[in-house]
């Protein structure tokens, strides 16, 4: 009953959809790749408001169903007014027809949209409702996240790259100019394509990137954005890393392909407001500081993060890392080399997962001292003895892939729990219990 209930749904959805994009004709801007979707869509957001009428998709509504449901509505499907019951699909498609029956003066001029891709197909599902004008990719890495389900990370690459595929003449690929995996999609694509990246070649550069602190006060991350011949310094609070500028550069150069000025662009983005679980810094118990990155993990976005951790100052750094998920054959090399990494920077390293214990092992065949090791199986078992560990001045790095859940850990050690709905991930329906329909 419920499967056939969400294949009908499906159908009425992309039906819905794409009437509704022949009837207002909105630029559409797509993003794919292994990491950063959902930030690179806040930024890209941040940007264009300021011009603009923009929707973007909530949360990560990427896929057969969440991708029509953002064409047709700026609809918050996780909240608690919208529990995926079946009364708010038939308020969905009844308000889908009432959109196409009587023009809306209010449907945006810009749709941003992530386009997840799982499994195969899975993108081109998607651009049977949507092709893009503007492209993004990310970036895919050498180890992508979800590869267990593709027979090589050839294979994911290839599929993420339809999205440039699917572009016209007349369109923009904006392509990481970092990763030699994207990089190979500009001969895959008749568009017009923009690069960004730290190297030089990149259009759109950055340049002079530090993440800084105040004393033991991790501060935020500052950099400068060159683009042929002009420049503009970028700083922002509370976030961390290397890869929030690569989802500001993707961003820039979106907003110059829609007519604005680095100087408008570099305003714009301060007003870009990171999600939760994304480097982002979060008081904790007994003096201490969090770099909360719960959202998810793969082996790129994990080096990243510990090189942020690496870069700045604390008395103690303690690294709490869960399970990657969804790599496949890659798994247990991808967190042997995590370990290797995490015993050259931190103090202390936690494990949780069944796959993260290769962590551990590795760092102890570095020479880690193994009394500074704690592995447990699952984050309620980890989160009170992490509360143990740390002490006054530590900064703890807190990841793992979402099956594994380490918000738990950051709830348990933050110094304002009360505010872990607004600051954390996963605060709301199935994570908290409530009923719902699964997507």
């Amino acid at each position: 009953m419920k499967k056939t209930f969400l294949k009908l749904l499906e159908i009425v959805l992309k039906g819905l959809a794409k009437s509704t994009l022949k009837k207002y004709d909105p630029q559409i801007i797509g993003i794919t790749g292994s990491v950063g979707k959902s930030s690179t869509k806040e930024a890209v957001l941040s940007v264009l408001k300021t011009k603009k009428n923009v929707r973007a998709n909530r949360g990560n509504l990427n896929n057969e169903l969440g991708l029509p449901l953002t064409i047709l509505g700026d609809y918050d499907y996780y909240r608690e007014d919208s529990k995926r019951k079946t009364g708010f699909w038939f308020k969905v498609i009844f308000e889908g027809i009432a959109g196409l029956l009587k023009r809306r003066k209010d449907y945006p001029e810009i749709l941003v949209l992530e386009y997840g891709a799982n499994k195969p197909g899975d993108i081109e599902y998607l651009l049977e409702i949507a092709k893009p004008d503007i492209a993004i990719i990310t970036a895919i890495s050498e180890t992508p996240v979800h590869v267990e389900f593709y027979p090589n990370p050839e294979a994911l690459a290839r599929e993420k790259s339809r999205l440039v595929s699917a572009l016209s003449a007349k369109g923009t690929a904006i392509l990481n100019f970092d990763d030699e995996v994207v990089m190979e999609m500009k001969g895959k694509t008749r568009a017009k394509t923009i690069t960004f990246g730290f190297k030089e070649g990149a259009d759109i550069r950055a340049v002079n990137f530090e993440n800084q602190a105040d004393g033991l006060r991790p501060i935020g991350l500052s950099f400068k954005m060159e683009h042929k011949g002009s420049a503009v310094p970028v700083r922002m609070a509370n976030i961390f890393g290397r890869s929030y500028v690569y989802n500001m550069l993707a961003a820039a150069a979106v907003g110059l392909e829609n007519n604005m000025n680095l100087v408008e662009i570099a305003s714009a983005l301060m007003l870009y407001r990171p999600l939760p679980g994304r480097m982002r810094l979060v008081k904790g118990e007994k003096n201490t500081w969090i770099l909360d990155d719960t959202y998810n993990a793969a082996p790129a976005s994990t080096e990243e993060a510990l090189e942020a951790l690496k870069s700045l100052p604390a008395k103690r750094k303690v690294a709490v890392l869960g399970d990657m998920a969804q790599l496949g054959e890659y798994s247990v090399q991808s967190h042997e080399d995590v370990g290797k990494k995490a015993a050259g920077i931190v103090d202390i390293i936690v494990t949780v997962g069944n796959k993260a214990r290769f962590v551990a092992e590795a760092a102890a065949k570095k020479g880690f001292s193994k009394s500074d090791i704690y592995s447990f199986d699952n984050s309620e078992d980890a989160k009170t003895i992490v509360e143990e560990i740390v002490k006054e001045g530590d900064l703890i790095l807190v990841k793992g892939s979402q099956v594994i859940r380490m918000e738990k850990v950051v709830m348990e050690i933050m110094a304002e729990p009360e505010k872990a709905k607004d600051l954390l991930v996963r605060q709301y329906g199935r994570w908290l219990g409530d009923y719902y329909i699964d997507m």
